[in-house]
């Protein structure tokens, strides 16, 4: 027996001294309000009402139960409303800074397509860390290495203009004798200024002879893609990035640096509800395909040859093409 349904109705009833009446009130018919009383009768083992033509009304036992049915009544009303409002509560969750506007919204429109709402907060990777570690979200999006990654977007480099070659190698960096000006630089967002994105640039940068100020960690992406537009700087990016703010993206010849991305829950437990619920939502938004792989068709700049450029373990010697390499030996100045 539904306890609660039966209670209802008999409050109803009392309230009217009716069946027809106090079944209306409480949203049901007059039959199924008959047989819930019937029901709880038969449950407490007394009569709650002395039936007559025109009226139903309480017997003693009837009264002395009815309280204690208004209260049960009055509980359920307000867990079912607690639940309700739990359930429209804006799910407060931290993303990366690097998700333009138009991603965020349509993240947006597509969490409230599954009926939920969501409240973005936008922030760098170690504050979203201490966001969720502080419980003043429902969970984040995190900055993690590529083999702990929910999902993954290729990085690369964008320049102002086109570098006529399919990948962009990092030692054409290196600033001749005969070279005037400052030297060029690669720019990295505070979204990539984490260890597992950084490290491997660093080393590399040593190993291929470029100065420490050669790479420079942008406190602001404004600020580092108007060094990208002015000069000859280059920025690492991801594509959907780099087509955003107008650039030519290319792949890096010596490594593939690779943004990885993972949910993580404020209590520290498996979000795989909410990763099933939004993960594709999500996905869209960080510029990666729901199974993990960039999103959209293959970059066009894509290198599909036989240039290696080097196995990413800092030691720069790229083996790419001739024409390749050649059209990408110049170090502009600024």
């Amino acid at each position: 027996m539904d306890l609660v349904a039966a209670s209802r109705a008999f409050v109803g009833v009392s309230e009217h001294g009716s069946f027809t009446v106090g079944a209306a009130a409480a949203s049901m018919s007059q039959p199924v309000a008959s047989r819930r009383v019937a029901a709880l009768e038969e449950h407490v083992g007394e009569r709650l009402f002395e039936r007559t033509s025109r009226r139903a009304v309480l017997t003693p036992f009837g009264r002395d139960l009815l309280p204690s049915a208004r209260a049960l009544v009055r509980a359920a009303d307000l867990l079912l409303h607690e639940a309700e409002t739990a359930r429209r509560r804006p799910w407060r969750i931290a993303v990366p800074d690097v998700c333009g506007t138009v991603a965020l919204a349509r993240l947006v429109a597509d969490a409230r397509a599954l009926g939920i709402a969501l409240d973005l907060r936008i922030a760098p990777p170690a504050e979203r860390l201490d966001l969720v570690r502080a419980r003043q979200v429902r969970a984040a999006v995190l900055a993690v290495p590529s083999d702990e990654a929910v999902w993954s977007v290729p990085l690369g480099v964008a320049t102002a203009a086109d570098p006529g070659t399919r990948r962009v190698w990092l030692e054409t960096l290196r600033v001749g004798r005969a070279d005037r000006g400052p030297a060029r630089r690669l720019w990295i967002q505070p979204e990539d200024d984490v260890p597992h994105v950084r490290d491997p640039l660093a080393r590399l940068r040593d190993a291929i002879g470029l100065c420490p100020a050669q790479f420079a960690a942008a406190t602001d992406l404004t600020d580092a893609v108007a060094e990208v537009l002015y000069g000859d700087d280059l920025l690492l990016c991801s594509p959907a990035q780099a087509t955003g703010l107008g650039l030519h993206w290319r792949p890096l010849g010596e490594l593939s640096p690779v943004r990885g991305f993972a949910l993580r829950a404020a209590d520290g437990g498996d979000p795989a509800g909410t990763v099933s619920r939004l993960g594709r939502a999500l996905a869209r938004c960080l510029g990666a395909a729901a199974d993990g792989t960039p999103a959209g068709d293959a970059h066009p700049a894509m290198d599909t040859g036989t240039g290696t450029g080097g196995n990413g373990n800092g030691n720069g010697n790229g083996n790419g093409t001739d024409g390749e390499r050649e059209a990408g030996t110049c170090a502009p100045a600024h």
